[in-house]
């Protein structure tokens, strides 16, 4: 098998594999193993509900509110057809395509382990749609977190059944017409198959992953953007003496501490002497808040990879033990809490950033106000500071749990829900956020190294400085800085940082 392939099946999936299937384009299968446990669960299920007249909710009755209403043998497509199309009721903005990708490999692989009684067929077309890059229009409104998420996979999966929109090779189209392009047939689907494809957590897990995979470059980011930064503000270093991280040893902090050390090494700025015998906290601290949203992240991240590796759909069907068993592993609590988990610990990197950076533009250490010549004709770096404040203010909004709110649905038969689905889209616009408040302290570190000039700080860092500087020079006076802002988010989103301390997970 291709390398270029990322075989799916019931073993345990990895974050870097997750990270490569996106950062290499690569491409999904499903092992000869998850092709013939999909096949003996489909034949299983057919076999129980051929020769029985017992009732199995979703495969021969109505959903939800409606569990008790007999569907006829003869209406069993027909009831998983209207299924998809009336629960297909998403609005809001469109979701990422790389998130859409994501949720598509996602759901091929909650599909694999062959207890949710899809037929082969259907699995086929899905890894299709991926492998050719047509990726479904899917809505980030409309998921309550619980029943799975009902209206995004809705969207994700009508495409099956030659309706919705998709977008392919960048063109937003009607799925009849990619269907003509590959000549495609649309997929008649057989009991039980609707509540596989929308009972599941792929749009939570989706954008949980997206959000993992972003927030371990900017975590990185930050470490070295604030090292930077504290060698511009001419920093005392003693606040990474392992001795102190040692009588305190949460991970993500003394992780933190000697990764500054690794950046600072062999920086002349560093080794000079100081007039001051403290710094704020926000440069002293580094450690203990960088090292604190690491923990946090450690812990989301294990709880997602537990959930991409878990079957999310209901019912559950074991043909080995003689079971179809109702349950509720599609209801998305475990994720809602760890999203806004997730974002309170991201929001706070951009909190301590964007204070590094009000230090850096005040005036002190011998630096000029502001970061300009002739401050007062120039007003310099004064209101990218405005605009990293607004950013972080609203990223303390948008930190509000979403996890702790529910509203009934389904007449009251669904009345508890995660709002994980909230949870996963607002946990997005923080990260964000920190990206954009990081490249804000990245350009104002910057400025501010050069008026320490002629010392050169560490190898590690002139790196990053040269490397920033092919992208954006020195502000000698006024200029345009939305454009430069701009250039700094995307140079944080996309330098290859050393970082020694990288989930394993």
């Amino acid at each position: 098998m291709s390398y270029n392939y990322l075989p799916l099946d019931s073993k345990w999936l990895n974050f870097q594999q997750v990270k490569d299937l996106l950062d290499y384009d690569q491409l999904v299968s499903i092992t000869f193993d998850a092709h013939e446990k999909i096949m003996a669960c489909r034949e299983f299920l057919n076999q129980k509900t051929n020769n029985s007249d017992q009732l199995y909710y979703g495969v021969n009755t109505g959903f939800g509110f409606l569990q008790n209403v007999k569907i006829d043998f003869s209406q069993i497509e027909q009831l998983q057809y209207n299924l998809l199309v009336s629960h297909a009721c998403g609005l809001g903005e469109q979701v990422p395509a790389d998130i859409v990708k994501l949720m598509l490999m996602l759901k091929i692989k909650s599909l694999s382990f062959g207890h949710s009684g899809v037929q082969i067929n259907t699995v086929i077309r899905l890894i299709d749609m991926f492998n050719n890059n047509v990726l479904p229009v899917i809505y980030t409104q409309g998921s309550l977190g619980a029943s799975g998420d009902l209206a995004p996979l809705s969207h994700l999966s009508i495409p099956l059944l030659g309706l919705g929109e998709v977008v392919h090779e960048g063109v937003k189209m009607h799925t009849s017409a990619v269907m003509q392009l590959f000549n495609w047939e649309p997929i008649h689907l057989q009991s039980k198959e609707g509540l596989a494809l929308i009972n599941g957590t792929q749009f939570m897990s989706a954008y949980g992953m997206y959000c993992l995979k972003k927030s371990e470059q900017l975590l990185a980011m930050a470490d070295l953007i604030a090292a930077l930064s504290f060698d511009a503000f001419d920093c005392v270093s003693e606040p990474f003496n392992e001795n102190i991280h040692r009588i305190r040893a949460h991970a993500g902090q003394v992780a933190t501490a000697q990764q500054m050390i690794e950046h600072l090494e062999g920086s002349s700025i560093a080794v000079q002497p100081k007039e001051q015998v403290q710094d704020p906290y926000s440069f002293r601290c580094i450690p203990q808040v960088h090292g604190a949203s690491k923990d946090a992240f450690e812990h989301v991240l294990a709880v997602f990879i537990r959930e991409i590796n878990s079957v999310t759909d209901n019912p559950n069907i074991f043909p080995d033990q003689d079971l179809i068993v109702s349950g509720g592993n599609f209801h998305g609590q475990p994720l809602a809490l760890v999203l806004d988990y997730l974002a309170i610990a991201m929001s706070e990197i951009g909190n301590i950033s964007e204070r590094r950076t009000y230090q850096l533009i005040s005036g002190q250490r011998g630096l000029p106000l502001f970061l300009v010549k002739d401050a007062g004709l120039n007003s310099g770096f004064m209101i990218p500071q405005y605009t990293a404040a607004g950013i972080v203010s609203e990223n303390k909004q948008l930190c509000t749990p979403a996890s702790v709110d529910s509203i009934s649905s389904s007449n009251n038969q669904e009345d508890h829900v995660s709002m994980g689905a909230n949870a996963a889209t607002k946990c997005w616009r923080v990260v964000q956020n920190v990206e954009k408040i990081l490249a804000i302290e990245l350009l104002s570190a910057a400025q501010a190294l050069e008026f320490r000039r002629p010392l050169q700080s560490s190898p590690v860092l002139e790196n990053l400085m040269a490397a920033f500087r092919k992208e954006v020079s020195f502000n000698e006076a006024d200029r345009l800085l939305h454009d430069d802002m701009v250039k700094a988010v995307n140079f944080v989103a996309a330098y290859a940082v050393i970082n020694t301390n990288k989930s394993t997970q």
